[in-house]
């Protein structure tokens, strides 16, 4: 997402050149939406892997449709589910994805309905395996009952442990994976600021609650709580939070959303970090649920549903 929109300033050909050192480090898993840049992202990403499709399982995501005016609504209907793939699908240069998302749950739309329509993609090819986006536990049953749910991506880090609440649960009962997030807290966990003012002006985080007022230094020395730990083990702070992710289980996956190679050097370096029970018990202790200051976002009307 960060590489086209709503990071701050963008660099194509250092997007490019991060996404293709990925692929020689081992890292396989690509996670876009056509939402990202309003299809900005998918046609870099194609760009990419142009030629390599083979090497890349390929995830991309549907539902936060834009308006003639330029608003967001959340679109589930079957109909715009079958416009919304094959849009994606050109942007990308390729004839399926591997993983495809709900991005929100519509409220208007019965899941059964939406996920009829995206079972409908896997028998036609377009698609090979469904998932779901900040789902609750009961809409993943109801959308599991109608066609096999593959993952649910949900924002999960040291400071978002919303999953943990029942989501989590539910996927490990039905065999379904989880995709975290913003598993750096969109940078906040890796300790990369020390006010607002260091974003840019085109930066969402700007206005973003755990980000604003009072909530932002409340974080920051939460954020500081893994400093100690990780100079123990001679590791960043950005490495020890997503260490901390990977150590939930084998079947979660960090999608860290790095746009430059330097950073994503750093995060595949995390795969060596290993965490003790005891480094556990300390993150947990700094790290409660619900501790962070702040909502996840602004509107939080579409989460959980």
């Amino acid at each position: 997402m960060g590489m086209s929109a709503w990071y701050g300033v963008t660099d194509e050909a250092e997007s490019v050149a991060t996404i293709h050192r990925a692929l020689v480090l081992g890292v396989t898993f690509l996670d876009t939406a056509d939402v990202y840049g309003a299809g900005a992202n998918e046609r870099l990403v194609g760009r990419a892997i142009a030629g390599r499709r083979d090497e890349v399982v390929l995830a991309t995501k549907f539902g936060n449709a834009v308006n003639e005016d330029g608003s967001r609504r959340i679109d589930g209907r079957p109909g715009y589910v079958r416009e919304a793939i094959d849009a994606s699908l050109e942007r990308l240069g390729v004839d399926h994805v591997d993983l495809y998302y709900q991005h929100r749950v519509d409220a208007d739309t019965p899941i059964e309905e939406t996920v009829g329509a995206m079972a409908e993609l896997v028998q036609a090819g377009k698609v090979r395996h469904l998932g779901l986006s900040e789902a609750s536990p009961e809409t993943i049953r109801r959308a599991h009952a109608v066609h096999p749910i593959t993952a649910l991506q949900s924002e999960y880090s040291l400071w978002s442990r919303d999953p943990e609440a029942g989501a989590l649960e539910t996927c490990r009962e039905l065999g379904i994976g989880f995709v975290a997030y913003s598993p750096l807290g969109r940078g906040f966990l890796a300790g990369r600021f020390s006010s607002p003012d260091e974003l840019d002006d085109g930066d969402f985080r700007k206005g973003h609650p755990r980000f604003s007022g009072a909530n932002f230094e409340q974080n920051r020395r939460l954020a500081q709580g893994a400093q100690e730990l990780a100079k123990e083990k001679g590791v960043t702070r950005a490495q020890l939070a997503l260490a901390w992710v990977m150590a939930r289980g084998d079947d979660v996956v960090p999608i860290p959303g790095t746009k430059r190679r330097s950073f994503l050097e750093q995060n595949v370096a995390a795969v060596d970090v290993e965490l003790t029970s005891g480094d556990l018990e300390r993150l947990d202790e700094a790290f409660p649920r619900g501790a962070a200051a702040g909502d996840r976002y602004a509107d939080m009307s579409s989460i959980g549903r």
